[in-house]
């Protein structure tokens, strides 16, 4: 069994906790610690439920499918690595499939918030109030 990474995630004025799903996406996890500190914008998901994304555009981390879903729950945090659609991070708060205006789309469940007490909070503040500035690394 692998050491467990833990991922603090500041969105905005709050903070959440998660783990990096190490053994059933390794290949995705080892290539996003390799980009933390990581900075974007999170906007809300326009096809995808409860969820806001990161765009990322032709970015590639270098991995392809693994631990794939397109039924995520509440807390957990996909990558979708360029294809059918733009390289994204969705990060779920509610009830969400994932897709795009393509269609349904399989992302990479590599990351499962823990502390998410604020979650649902955050989304519904993004999806009235717009953007919020998000930050992933890893905790000490």
């Amino acid at each position: 069994m692998e050491k467990k990474i833990n991922i603090i995630i500041n969105i905005g004025k709050y903070t959440l906790e998660g783990v990096l799903e190490s053994e059933k996406a390794p290949k995705t996890c080892a290539a996003f610690l390799n980009i933390l500190p990581f900075q974007n914008q999170l906007i809300h998901a326009r096809w995808s439920g409860e969820s806001t994304w990161i765009p990322m555009g032709e970015y590639d981390m270098g991995v392809g499918p693994e631990n794939t879903t397109s039924y995520p729950s509440k807390g957990d945090v996909l990558f979708y690595p360029k294809g059918k659609s733009e390289t994204e991070i969705l990060i779920v708060y509610g009830s969400a499939v994932f897709s795009s205006k393509v269609g349904m789309l399989a992302g990479n469940h590599f990351l499962t918030i823990t502390k998410s007490e604020d979650l649902f909070k955050i989304g519904n503040e993004i999806l009235w109030y717009g953007a919020k500035d998000i930050k992933f690394q890893v905790s000490l």
